[in-house]
């Protein structure tokens, strides 16, 4: 995937923010899983929260997240940008 036809489009839901990113190419967006698992989980951890969701997942169901996720590079809350799982 080519990073420059990508655009960062910040959501809002709930009054908390989703980072989503635009494939102006493939016209397909791309949602943070953390942000979304830290707004519907109520998760002051979020990422510490998916990280145990995928873990019991895969344990639990035998079911690999990376089958249907993918990372990018996205800007976190520090400004740094870091790979992020992605649906």
């Amino acid at each position: 995937m080519n990073q420059s036809k990508m655009h960062l489009v910040n959501k809002i839901f709930n009054n908390e923010t989703i980072r989503t990113v635009w494939d102006k190419e493939k016209e397909k967006y791309y949602i943070s899983i953390v942000d979304i698992v830290g707004v519907l989980a109520d998760s002051s951890e979020p990422r510490k929260y998916w990280n145990w969701l995928k873990n019991k997942l895969k344990n639990e169901e035998n079911f690999e997240t990376s089958s249907i996720t993918r990372q990018l590079k996205l800007k976190a809350s520090d400004g740094k940008y870091r790979m992020t799982d992605v649906v």
